[in-house]
């Protein structure tokens, strides 16, 4: 790809379909304190860090959320991720046949970050170059953690293409000087998301990974 030396992939939705148990996680979480995590709302948090998710379901419901609720979050979510958590379709041909460099850039905890990878097998396609925003002063849509991904990566963020499925993390990538491909192939999607990315930045959206494929091809065949 003309100009592209390095692609950065969200985790959550683009690399693994992740988004729909990630609900599921919260809603057990929180159910005993009479707070009902809708598909809306969960819409709303999706790319956000935990803090602000914790936040935006007290703004929501008008309840507290104590310390010791918050901690029940992970046992849960891990479980459920080690049990059904895959690889959005066709993700790892895809990346075997990637020959850019690649890493991830995730508002995730590194430790989930890493299992996710571990569970679905895609550690392998990424080795140490994995980031998560506990890395940096702001998350998503900040362009904090995009830049400090390429800085890591020894690449200009302007020469970086990020793949993202959240509004917040394509306009942290644009923030960053970034281009962007929207990702809309996962399970959590709904209709009139490839739209709301393209209007928060997003250059192209696709649905499927060989989309994508095809989308690199054809910047490539452009030189642009």
């Amino acid at each position: 790809m003309a100009g592209i030396e390095l692609v950065a992939f969200d985790c959550d939705g683009v690399l693994v379909d992740s988004e729909m148990l990630a609900m599921r996680g919260y809603q057990a979480t929180v159910a005993g304190l009479g707070i009902e995590v809708t598909e809306a709302l969960w819409g709303q948090c999706i790319g956000h860090k935990q803090a602000e998710i914790f936040a935006e379901l007290e703004r929501a419901s008008g309840r507290a959320i104590a310390a010791e609720v918050r901690q029940r979050l992970w046992p849960l979510t891990r479980q459920l991720f080690e049990a059904e958590l895959r690889p959005t379709p066709g993700l790892p041909e895809f990346l075997r046949n990637l020959t850019t460099k690649r890493c991830v850039a995730s508002s995730s905890d590194p430790e989930r970050i890493r299992l996710s990878l571990r569970f679905t097998d895609l550690d392998r396609f990424f080795g140490d170059a994995v980031f998560s925003s506990q890395a940096v002063a702001h998350g998503k849509p900040a362009p904090d953690l995009f830049l400090h991904a390429a800085k890591c990566m020894g690449v200009a963020p302007r020469d970086m293409l990020v793949v993202e499925d959240s509004v917040p993390g394509v306009i942290g990538a644009r923030a960053a000087g970034a281009r962007v491909i929207g990702f809309i192939g996962g399970a959590h999607i709904g209709a009139g998301h490839g739209d709301r990315l393209l209007s928060a930045g997003a250059e192209f959206v696709a649905e499927t990974w060989p989309a994508v494929a095809q989308l690199l091809a054809n910047l490539s065949l452009a030189g642009v």
